[in-house]
């Protein structure tokens, strides 16, 4: 089944996504895998098998790829394995919308109350997802605990690229202050409803460790492996990324000064001396 958004975020499209029917009698899965992908037709089918390898032994789960507008196979691919794995659904935009929107559409189509996302080019390795969401699943779970951020060790990107990551990431560090090492990482697990609750921007997915924070909720990291790309190409150049991220940075910076900083307390009726009243 394919459930189509427009490439901008639609309140009426997003409920539709949201109360999208299960089959009868099905039981709510546990996790639900978001995987953005836009002209990823050469990683989807390797991704999608390995992740059902990762999870089958560890709980019920539910994979949502979310083509994001994308100009080849990936949207026909991505129907046919959907007729040959259970719990598979393809979530599409009508034109390209960018990263953090195709995963905030599949957060909003997901039925598990626990997320996680790894990038549709095969670059994060499935087997990683058990540790990844290992922290949330634990029955000894702090109730603060909403995130849980890989971070890449031996990254096979060009010199280039890890340089001007490495860069980004200490700069985001210094202004943020948010203990991530690397933020760019598309493994994450998290809380669905804490998730929804953050504001929502273009490039949201790379300071989630920074938001979640920020509403005053608790962030782990777990080191994780990372792959060559196997089958197409990176959808932004250095520069690019560059340019977009200070703009970006400055922005997040912002959000968190203005932050709400008052706790709500529930308040009972009293009387003149301080007791609380009866009727």
């Amino acid at each position: 089944m394919l459930v189509s958004l427009s490439s901008g975020f639609d309140q009426d499209a997003a409920l539709r996504l949201t109360q999208t029917p299960q089959a009868a009698g099905a039981t709510p899965p546990e996790i639900s895998v978001v995987v953005p992908m836009h002209d990823e037709e050469g990683n989807i089918a390797a991704l999608v098998a390995g992740i059902y390898r990762a999870l089958a032994p560890v709980a019920r789960f539910e994979v949502i790829l979310v083509d994001d507008g994308s100009r080849d196979g990936t949207r026909a691919l991505s129907l046919q394995l959907a007729s040959q794995y259970s719990a598979l659904r393809v979530v599409g935009h009508a034109a390209a919308a960018g990263q953090s929107a195709a995963v905030h559409s599949g957060v909003l189509a997901a039925r598990a109350p626990l997320i996680c996302t790894l990038d549709g080019d095969g670059q994060n390795p499935p087997e990683n997802l058990p540790a990844l969401v290992a922290p949330l699943l634990s029955p000894l779970r702090s109730t603060s605990l909403a995130l849980v951020a890989g971070q890449r060790v031996g990254r096979r990107d060009t010199w280039s690229k890890r340089m001007a990551s490495t860069f980004a990431n200490a700069l985001r560090r210094r202004m943020l202050n948010d203990g991530t090492r690397d933020t760019g990482c598309g493994l994450k697990a998290f809380d669905r409803a804490a998730y929804l609750a953050l504001p929502f921007f273009n490039h949201q997915h790379r300071f989630l460790p920074a938001l979640f924070a920020r509403d005053g909720w608790q962030v782990a990291h777990v080191d994780v492996t990372h792959a060559p790309r196997l089958s197409g190409r990176s959808k932004y150049g250095n520069l690019q990324r560059a340019i977009v991220g200070v703009s970006d940075l400055i922005g997040v910076a912002w959000l968190i000064r203005r932050r709400k900083r008052a706790q709500p307390v529930e308040l009972h009726t009293m009387d003149v001396h301080g007791r609380e009243a009866t009727s």
